[in-house]
């Protein structure tokens, strides 16, 4: 049995840090690197390669809203078509610096508000499906577990990732508790590895009214501008250790 494991990384812009992408990278299998629109620069997104190439790990473009103030977490009225144009362009970006590095983008997983949309949305996972399909139709589709872009990419034809996380709490309908609820984050370690266990051993996942549900995972995340980001990943990478589950990238 295996599971992949990811961090959103590269959301560093100029002067400002954010996360902790040198101590992570090492220890995950998989990142989803900021495109320059939500998070990150040119800069940013040629250093976070160039770690990932170091350390073996998989690439994956996280596109989001243009809206670096903020983070990407805010809604965006965009047609159908823009959104498509709009992921295009920063696959393009990213791949670029893929090129120059000698090394493959392995997969998407939009960020934040755009992520969250596509739920029961699929005029808007379908445009981001088209975007990624036409961009390169080898590259693997990261969405929530058993959600709606998932599912459209799978009606392309495409590989997907069922994407699970650590650090969030869900709802009774499987999607993520709004990050305006202060019931959103889970930020006791012992909590998020019980909760990756379950999900990744078990196939089910405890709700925040306490209901379980069922969930594939392929692949777990941990958000990587957390503060206990590094503490929830070597815990969770030992826990899943102790389990005989391996850690690989998908």
């Amino acid at each position: 049995m295996y599971i992949d494991l990811n961090a959103d990384l590269g959301e560093s812009f100029g002067n400002y840090k954010i996360g902790n992408d040198e101590a992570i990278i090492p220890l995950i299998t998989s990142a989803n690197i900021a495109c320059g629109m939500h998070a990150g620069d040119f800069n940013v997104l040629n250093k976070t390669i160039e770690l990932c190439k170091k350390h073996g790990t998989g690439i994956g473009a996280h596109p989001g809203y243009a809206d670096i103030q903020g983070f990407g977490r805010r809604n965006i009225d965009m047609s159908p078509h823009e959104v498509e144009n709009l992921v295009t362009y920063q696959l393009g970006a990213i791949d670029a610096f893929c090129k120059k590095h000698g090394v493959k983008l392995n997969h998407v997983k939009p960020h934040g508000a755009l992520y969250n949309a596509t739920s029961g949305n699929e005029q808007l996972s379908q445009a981001i499906v088209n975007a990624i399909y036409n961009f390169n139709p080898e590259l693997k589709v990261m969405g929530i577990s058993g959600g709606t872009l998932v599912k459209v990419a799978q009606e392309k034809g495409m590989t997907v990732i069922n994407e699970v996380f650590a650090d969030r709490n869900y709802t009774d309908e499987g999607t993520l508790v709004s990050r305006k609820e202060a019931h959103a984050m889970i930020h006791d370690q012992q909590e998020a590895v019980e909760h990756v266990l379950r999900m990744v051993r078990d196939k089910k996942v405890k709700t925040e009214t306490g209901k379980l549900i069922d969930l594939e995972a392929d692949s777990i995340c941990v958000h990587g501008d957390g503060p206990e980001a590094l503490a929830f990943v070597k815990a969770i990478i030992e826990a899943l250790n102790e389990e005989g589950i391996n850690i690989q990238t998908i």
